[in-house]
C-alpha cells in the first residue's frame, strides 16, 4: 500500500486548477481532530483507504493535492470540515480603566470557562470554536452581555492563516469530540 507524504500542491491555486482539468477529483474529508495530525489512515468519498504520513508540523490547508495520477486524469484532494469561529475582539477595553479591564476580561473567562470552551488570545482578540449550536453559543454571549466585548462568526478558513500551528490545534484539535459544555 503506498502511504502519502507529501503535498503536491494545492486544488485551488492557478497551476493545479489548470493541470486538473477535467481531472476526477476524489475527496478526503477530514473533521476537525484529524486535520491537525500529521499521520491518519483516511478514506475518500469513493471509499478508498488512503495511509496519510506528512511531515511533523505539517499544516493542511483546505485544497491540497495529497495524489495525482495524470494517465488515470484523477487527483486526490483534502478536503477541511472545520466548525466556524466566534471570535470576541476586546480591543475597546483598552480605552477603559484597569478596574474595568479586569472586571470584563474576569466575566468574559468566566463565561467561556464555564462552559468548557477551547479558546485562543491573539492580540486584543479571542477566538472560541463552535464547539455546540451557534445559537447556544450566541445565547451564553448575550446573558452574559459584556459591555465593550463585540463578537461574531467567522469560517474557520479566514481565520487559520493568522494562528500558528499549536494555536491551530488548540482551537481544532479537539472540538469535533463530544463538547465538554455542561448545564448547571
Amino acid at each position: 500500500m503506498t502511504v502519502f507524504s507529501e503535498i503536491l500542491g494545492n486544488i485551488n491555486s492557478p497551476e493545479w486548477t489548470r493541470k486538473t482539468e477535467g481531472f476526477t477529483v476524489e475527496s478526503i474529508i477530514l473533521d476537525q481532530w484529524t486535520a491537525q495530525k500529521s499521520r491518519f489512515l483516511a478514506t475518500s468519498d469513493l471509499g478508498i483507504e488512503y495511509p496519510i504520513a506528512l511531515r511533523r508540523q505539517s499544516q493542511i490547508a483546505d485544497g491540497d493535492i495529497v495524489a495525482f495520477e495524470p494517465d488515470e486524469k484523477k487527483v486526490v484532494v483534502l478536503r477541511l470540515g472545520l466548525n466556524p469561529v466566534l471570535e470576541i475582539d476586546l480591543g475597546e477595553l483598552a480605552t477603559l480603566s484597569p478596574e474595568e479591564i479586569i472586571r470584563h476580561s474576569v466575566e468574559l473567562g468566566h463565561a467561556i470557562g464555564n462552559q468548557h470552551w477551547p479558546a485562543v488570545v491573539k492580540g486584543t482578540k479571542v477566538f472560541v470554536p463552535l464547539t455546540v449550536d451557534k445559537k447556544v453559543m450566541m445565547s451564553v454571549m448575550e446573558t452574559h452581555d459584556i459591555p465593550h466585548i463585540y463578537y461574531n462568526f467567522h469560517e474557520a478558513s479566514e481565520v487559520i492563516p493568522y494562528m500558528a500551528p499549536q494555536e491551530i490545534r488548540r482551537l481544532f484539535g479537539g472540538a469535533s469530540h463530544q463538547s465538554h459544555s455542561h448545564v448547571h
